[in-house]
């Protein structure tokens, strides 16, 4: 029997992306995006209204972040999640391996609009999709070269990133189920 690994592997991702997580964060609002659960929630913010010391960010919006994280964590906002997803799991990734420009937290125009950020968020994860779906056996065995991670394999990312989405996708979506029950909808 044979098969294409790596569309093996896209399928992981694609499949969760096109049935579960993609169609949860149709009709997000903006208000439903920056909506904080519980105070002192990260979040983005106008720059200059941030909570946390570190701001991250280069356009009108920035993104709460500390380092090392306090303990216990603070609880994050959808726009804060899809943040995550746009720069650090997709973004970073895809400059890194499949020749998209590099982005990074610092320099990253955070959208402060939910439409925005499901633009760039569809866009990234085109482009992650498209490039694991192009990987060869030989460049899923080889290592990735991520830092702390260098000799490890490239499949190894393809499947940690996949579990990140995954994740955070699960936290989104929770999110949303939240919101649409709060006792305060107004």
């Amino acid at each position: 029997m044979t098969f294409d690994l790596a569309e093996e592997l896209s399928k992981q991702l694609s499949w969760h992306w096109d049935f579960q997580l993609r169609p949860r964060l149709d009709g997000l609002s903006d208000e439903e995006y920056l909506w904080e659960p519980v105070p002192g929630s990260w979040n983005l913010h106008r720059r200059g209204q941030g909570r946390t010391d570190l701001q991250d960010g280069s356009g009108e919006f920035t993104v709460d972040y500390a380092y090392p994280p306090p303990e216990p964590a603070p609880m994050t906002t959808i726009a804060w999640q899809l943040a995550h997803l746009l720069v650090g799991i997709f973004g970073d990734r895809n400059a890194r391996h499949f020749g998209a420009p590099p982005v990074d937290y610092q320099s990253y125009d955070y959208p402060g609009t939910a439409a925005a950020a499901l633009i760039d968020l569809d866009a990234r994860y085109q482009t992650w999709i498209t490039g694991v779906r192009g990987l060869t056996d030989d460049e899923l065995a080889a290592p990735c070269g991520e830092p702390g991670f260098e000799a490890d394999p490239m499949i190894g990312l393809v499947l940690h990133i996949h579990r990140e989405v995954i994740h955070h996708g699960a936290m989104i979506s929770q999110l949303r189920d939240l919101w649409a029950h709060r006792s305060d909808p107004g």
